[in-house]
């Protein structure tokens, strides 16, 4: 495992997960069935301090950014998959991957009014029909991954690959090296 931590299938603790990622996860046809979930302290949710209790390699462990993308008075919201160790390009790769004159992260509130999810917990798992998800293609690449679980008291650990397969998801070249 990936860890300090006690990674127990998602199924098994749902208490630990939003509303939106538990529908997700639940059922024959879950989103993602080899998620595993483990608590984690809410007050370290954020990626450097998670990163650093938890003994959880900053290759390992991937951020969902919410980016707003407008053109001509339509917006459109997407989740970025990005490594901890990168940097999501916003404004050149995404925001011309999404066809977009101007793009942004989204404010927090509607970040998280849109998903259900607490912000510092927002993951691609459960998000909204029709968003789509970017994938950055070292994030695919990663045996295991951690990632947001909807809320900041737990993470998600999955393989990288699974995040492809979520609907609307797309593997791109989207992030650059930290620094």
């Amino acid at each position: 495992m990936i860890g300090d931590l006690d990674w127990i299938p998602a199924a098994d603790r749902p208490d630990l997960l939003a509303e939106p990622v538990r529908a997700a996860l639940a059922g024959p046809d879950a989103a993602v069935p080899e998620a595993l979930v483990a608590e984690i302290d809410p007050g370290l949710a954020d990626t450097a301090a998670f990163c650093e209790r938890y003994a959880v390699p900053p290759e390992s462990s991937a951020n969902c950014v919410v980016v707003a993308a407008r053109r001509g008075g339509e917006t459109q919201l997407a989740a970025c998959m990005v490594l901890a160790t990168h940097r999501a390009d916003v404004n050149g790769v995404i925001r011309r991957h999404l066809g977009a004159r101007k793009a942004s992260f989204a404010p927090m509130d509607e970040a998280t009014g849109l998903t259900g999810m607490e912000y510092g917990g927002i993951t691609p798992v459960g998000l909204p029909a029709g968003w789509p998800i970017l994938v950055d293609e070292l994030v695919a690449a990663q045996p295991r991954v951690v990632v947001g679980s909807g809320v900041r008291r737990s993470k998600l650990l999955l393989p990288g690959r699974a995040l492809t397969g979520l609907p609307g998801a797309e593997v791109v070249a989207l992030s650059r090296p930290l620094g």
